[in-house]
């Protein structure tokens, strides 16, 4: 399969998650600490795709409160710092709705009494459910922190049946607690009945273990609207936020994002064309005291010789003529200007100091996927400071 590249980006391992999220039609992976503040982009972002994809409107609720439930549980009850791993959060696309995923680190102490509150949950019918609904409301002890309290509940009732679930050992008194759930176009749960098998959550734990190892902050694939970018963008502000990086760094990280995501946009060549080839990648990365910023999306084989001139162009520059040609740029724009031309590409070359990095992998004669890689040095501050 031809390639046209530039610079060298942790290709193998870009290409080795953006597979992994088109084999299993992941539209959302999030890694990293969940916190008040990154909750409600996280949910604002799953409603946005769903309203994008035309999904049912009683669905849509029943979704998002299960969500809402799962943020929390895992804000009440993870223990979430100090471990390699880290709490995971994602959503997939099925033939006609979602299956929503978290993961976080637990005790295992936490693991037998949660294992016994969902084992309870799953054993009873929708009636049943309500009953012991009403009747904890009135008591304490179900709710307890080291318990599943009524957040448990709410999401069956929500959804309408049972909750998959694992506990995996991790070492040192910790467990991996993975919660999925499969939902129709309605927001109701499917499953196969009580002969189905155990649900497995090791994949789940594999892929958190794939985005450790290669300090990845955050990845999502999915269509490129005006909304779903600025929750992307929120998640990316306040993933960072979250951190102890320099101010200067984070506004120059969040600026080439948006410059980059506009990027994807400019290219786009279509709903359709991106759910049949590619949806478009977005992800962020921490590598040797840098931030690495990598976007892919299809691109019309027939635009592709003229991105790399631009891109060669860019890339043969200086910081100082940089800056003379973006003015320049700038300069030429008019009110009846409809593109920036170059100005997006410029910018982020300027604001990052470095080479664009890219590559074409070709999909078919019609169409191409393009990746392109920007990398923000940590100017102040020390790398240890910036560690995830």
């Amino acid at each position: 399969m031809p390639l046209y590249r530039h610079g060298f980006f942790g290709m193998d391992i870009t290409n080795t998650i953006h597979d992994k999220i088109r084999r299993e039609h992941l539209l959302f992976v999030f890694r990293g600490e969940i916190t008040e503040k990154n909750s409600l982009p996280l949910l604002t972002l799953l409603e946005n795709e769903m309203k994008e994809d035309s999904y049912d409107l009683s669905g849509r609720k029943r979704l998002f409160m299960y969500v809402l439930e799962s943020l929390q549980n895992i804000v009440k009850h993870g223990d979430q710092k100090g471990h390699a791993v880290m709490p995971l959060v994602s959503y997939s696309k099925t033939d006609d709705g979602y299956t929503i995923t978290t993961g976080n680190v637990i005790t295992e102490e936490q693991s037998g009494l949660l294992r016994d509150k969902l084992e309870k949950v799953n054993s009873l019918d929708a009636i049943d459910i309500k009953a012991l609904y009403r009747q904890i409301l009135e008591t304490t002890g179900f709710s307890e922190k080291g318990g599943a309290g009524l957040g448990l509940l709410e999401m069956a009732l929500k959804t309408g049946n049972r909750l998959d679930f694992d506990f995996i050992p991790i070492g040192g008194g910790l467990s991996y607690f993975v919660l999925s759930k499969t939902v129709d176009s309605s927001g109701l749960g499917r499953t196969n009945g009580s002969a189905r098998e155990k649900f497995d959550g090791s994949p789940v734990l594999e892929f958190e273990r794939l985005l450790a190892r290669n300090n990845v902050h955050m990845t999502w694939s999915g269509h490129i609207t005006s909304g779903i970018g600025d929750d992307v963008l929120s998640i990316t502000e306040a993933r960072l936020s979250d951190e102890d990086v320099d101010a200067r760094i984070r506004r120059k990280v969040f600026n080439i994002m948006v410059e980059i995501l506009e990027n994807v946009s400019r290219y786009n060549p279509g709903k359709e064309a991106e759910e049949k080839y590619g949806l478009p990648l977005a992800m962020v990365r921490f590598e040797s005291g840098r931030f690495v910023l990598t976007t892919g999306n299809l691109i019309s084989g027939l635009m592709i010789g003229e991105l790399k001139q631009k891109l060669d162009n860019i890339n043969s520059f200086s910081q100082g003529e940089l800056k003379t040609l973006f003015f320049a740029s700038l300069s030429a724009q008019s009110i009846e200007t409809d593109s920036t031309g170059n100005m997006g590409l410029i910018s982020m070359a300027r604001k990052s100091g470095g080479k664009l990095e890219y590559q074409f992998k070709k999909v078919n004669e019609e169409y191409s996927y393009f990746m392109l890689t920007v990398r923000v040095e940590n100017t102040s501050g020390s790398p240890e400071a910036l560690q995830i």
